[in-house]
């Protein structure tokens, strides 16, 4: 584990080296707050921080009223390192937003017991944050294919289609839906069925722009967002997408099984809704399954 050592004393530092080497830790030294305060600033910062109350530049105290000020849900964990061992000092150290503090001279059982609880408190602290984004991907994802649920996928549409409105451009939105997939249900089993929906939404997400977005709307139907400028033209796009699953079998476990899709487009205009181009792509999207499937048809909003 690297902790991020500020302390302006040449002697300090390099026992704190040796003491922190020795423990079996990777210190990154500094020799003034400023110092300090440039290596919290790095993604790759240090969580445990050994922090001199007293230093030049910006002071220890001024260092853990930033660290508290800054957003984050994995915070560092500072040790107040302090020669003044006066309660009043001690208090205001903790005020500012150090989690512990030690006071020189270092008693060395007593320093490492305590970095021992800060680096506990942070492994306690990532789990727990793991925890959290793992149900906050549960809530927004469907379960199997891993896309955005239909909840999600919906409530980005309209974000997006606000953003594009307000910016005047425009949101493309795609119905996509798997033709005979009740076919390949009843032929192969469910099992080979959700093998191919996991394979589809892979296979959209494959083709589709980093700022594009994709989401299970619902069975085999699958809702496409692609913002683009005015003037811009998805057809392509779609094409290619359609081209590319009906050219590409899908491998399962039963085998290769071949796949068309049917989608259905429409582009937003000014003061439409999100309910209104869902609606519009869901009858083009029937009119190209009415059409014989495997193919893309546009909307007129």
């Amino acid at each position: 584990m690297r902790i991020l050592v500020a302390e302006d004393d040449v002697t300090s530092r390099h026992i704190l080296t040796v003491m922190l080497t020795k423990w079996g830790f990777t210190p990154l030294v500094t020799e003034d707050g400023d110092a300090a305060w440039a290596a919290l600033q790095q993604a790759d910062a240090p969580k445990l921080v050994l922090l001199d109350r007293n230093m030049p530049g910006i002071d220890g105290l001024e260092i853990c009223r930033r660290l508290r000020l800054t957003e984050s849900s994995n915070p560092a964990y500072v040790i107040l390192l302090t020669g003044q061992g006066e309660k009043e000092d001690i208090v205001g150290g903790l005020e500012a937003g150090a989690n512990d503090y030690v006071t020189k001279p270092y008693h060395n059982a007593e320093l490492q017991a305590r970095i021992r609880v800060g680096q506990r408190m942070l492994e306690l602290q990532t789990h727990l944050v793991e925890a959290r984004d793992a149900l906050a991907f549960q809530a927004t994802h469907d379960a199997l294919t891993g896309v955005l649920n239909r909840r999600a996928i919906m409530d980005r549409a309209k974000a997006e289609l606000v953003r594009q409105q307000r910016d005047e451009r425009v949101l493309s939105v795609g119905m996509c839906d798997i033709d005979h997939f009740k076919r390949i249900n009843d032929t192969y089993g469910h099992q080979i069925g959700d093998e191919v929906l996991v394979g589809f939404a892979r296979r959209l997400q494959e083709q589709l722009r980093a700022y594009d977005y994709v989401g299970r709307y619902g069975g085999e139907e699958f809702l496409v967002l692609t913002p683009l400028s005015c003037g811009g033209d998805d057809t392509d796009l779609y094409e290619r997408l359609c081209a590319r699953i009906a050219r590409v079998p899908f491998t399962t476990t039963a085998g290769e099984i071949p796949l068309t899709v049917s989608i259905g487009v429409v582009a937003s205009q000014v003061l439409c809704t999100v309910d209104g181009l869902i609606a519009d792509a869901d009858a083009a999207l029937y009119h190209a399954k009415a059409s014989g499937r495997n193919r893309v048809l546009y909307a007129r909003p």
